[in-house]
């Protein structure tokens, strides 16, 4: 799995990159915050490690931002400041765990273990996006009646564009997340995947399409005979 960390004291993030990398996470770390939500909402991470007191942009931002433009990329935020109102606002502002310094490498990965099992409970409800029902435990795209299987690679890329629904996710972003960091794959492959969807977007009816935006990357759309008939 992938964890961002955004924390602007550099040795801080160097040894939570190490201890993550330890634990066999793959750790990537930005020090300002500008920086932190574009990575954060390219949607390429599986968790993002927040620190509260960063430049350009603080924590509270950047998790209020990422929660309005529907990113639910688990968080968690560090902080030295202890009090309940700050432990309040975090939480408030869409933190999954709220984890002052100082604290123990062991406390850190357990509550970055709960994060990420909080978010795998939910990975197998169904999700829906206009006339379209996609089914994990199936797996399958279901359309007003009609119902379609679906590869174990069209399910997660599927799962993907309908999490981040009205957001574009690039190429790259598919492919960390779909295939992962270390794996070999054609960067066609993505394309190829596309197809197959589209294909059974087709088939079943529905008035969801796919589009690519040339340079920037994929979402799902409604057609406009859809839209005008509501």
């Amino acid at each position: 799995m992938r964890i961002l960390i955004i924390e602007d004291e550099i040795r801080l993030a160097a040894t939570l990159a190490d201890l993550l990398e330890h634990a066999g996470y793959s750790a990537s770390s930005v020090h300002n915050g500008p920086d932190g939500l574009t990575l954060a909402a390219g949607g390429g991470y599986d968790a993002v490690i927040l620190d509260v007191m960063l430049p350009g942009m603080d924590g509270f931002q950047i998790l209020r931002q990422l929660r309005a433009d529907h990113t639910d990329t688990p968080v968690l935020m560090l902080t030295a400041r202890s009090e309940l109102p700050d432990r309040i606002r975090g939480l408030d502002a869409g933190a999954d765990y709220y984890l002052t310094k100082p604290f123990e490498n062991e406390e850190l990965l357990a509550c970055l273990r709960t994060i990420l099992r909080r978010a795998g409970d939910t990975a197998g409800a169904p999700l829906r996006f206009s006339d379209i029902t996609l089914c994990p435990e199936t797996p399958a795209l279901v359309c007003g009646g009609r119902e379609i299987a679906l590869s174990a690679k069209e399910l997660e890329l599927m799962r993907l564009l309908i999490v981040n629904q009205g957001q574009l996710l690039s190429k790259e972003t598919l492919l960390l997340k779909v295939w992962g960091y270390d794996c070999p794959v054609n960067p066609n492959s993505v394309e190829a995947y596309m197809s197959f969807l589209r294909k059974k977007l087709t088939l079943l009816g529905s008035a969801v399409r796919i589009r690519a935006v040339r340079s920037l990357g994929y979402r799902l759309e409604e057609t406009l005979e859809k839209e005008a008939a509501k």
